[in-house]
C-alpha cells in the first residue's frame, strides 16, 4: 500500500461469458464490474482473454476485466491480464460469488485460499500465488425444505448456474451496489479502511 491509497490497479470480476449465463448467481462478479464501469464511465473492449475497460478513478489508472474464459478457467485470463499490464498479484482484486455467505453479504480479504470457489482455485494455481485481494458476494447455499444446507455437487452446480428468486435478486442487487462502494473505498482509502467499513 502506498500512502492512503490501495495498490489495486486491476479489478477482475468472475463469471461465465454469454447471454445464456448473464443472470446466473455465478455471474455476480460480472454484475459488479459492469456497475463499476457505469459508475466510472469506463467502456469495455474485447480482447482474446477478457472484455477489458481502461480508465481512471481520482487520477489513478484502473483496468476492469470480465474474463472470456469460463469461471473454472479464470486463471488463463488472470495470467494474461497481469502480464499485459505488467502487474503483480497484489495489484489485482478479484470479485466472485460465495456460497457460504448469506445472499447479499459482502466480504473483502487481502489474500487467502480459494474457499471452495473453482475460479479462485484456478487463478491461484495459474499465478502461483494466494497473495491478491478478493471481494466475495454472498449468494447463499441451497437448502432443504427443513433449512439444512445442501452440499451435493450436482445440486450446488445447478444452484450457482441458476437465476435468483425475486427476493434474492433484490438482495444481490443491493450487494452489488455495496460492493461497488467498497471497491471505490479500496481505491481511494486503501484495503484496510474498506474492510473495516464494509465487512
Amino acid at each position: 500500500m502506498t500512502g492512503a491509497f490501495s495498490d489495486v490497479r486491476l479489478v477482475v470480476g468472475l463469471g461465465n461469458p454469454g447471454q445464456a449465463y448473464a443472470a446466473h448467481r455465478h455471474n455476480v462478479g460480472f454484475w459488479c464490474v459492469r456497475r463499476l464501469a457505469r459508475n466510472w464511465s469506463i467502456r469495455f473492449k474485447s480482447s482474446r482473454w477478457a472484455r477489458v475497460g481502461e480508465g481512471q478513478v481520482d487520477d489513478l489508472p484502473l483496468v476492469l476485466a470480465k474474463p472470456r474464459t469460463f469461471v473454472n478457467r479464470s486463471g488463463d485470463a488472470a495470467v494474461n491480464l497481469l502480464q499485459r499490464y505488467k502487474l503483480s498479484p497484489p495489484e489485482m482484486l478479484v470479485i466472485c460469488d460465495d456460497l457460504e455467505l448469506p445472499a447479499g453479504r459482502i466480504r473483502l480479504r487481502p489474500r487467502g485460499g480459494d474457499g471452495g470457489h473453482n475460479g479462485l482455485r484456478d487463478i491461484i494455481y495459474a499465478i502461483d500465488s494466494e497473495d491478491f485481494p478478493r471481494l466475495r458476494i454472498g449468494i447463499g447455499r441451497p437448502r432443504t425444505a427443513e433449512g439444512e444446507p445442501i452440499t451435493h455437487p450436482l445440486v450446488v452446480a445447478k444452484y450457482v448456474l441458476g437465476e435468483p428468486e425475486p427476493e434474492e435478486q433484490e438482495a444481490l442487487e443491493a450487494a452489488v451496489e455495496r460492493a461497488a462502494e467498497a471497491l471505490a473505498c479500496v481505491l481511494r482509502e486503501g484495503l484496510a479502511v474498506a474492510m473495516n467499513r464494509y465487512n
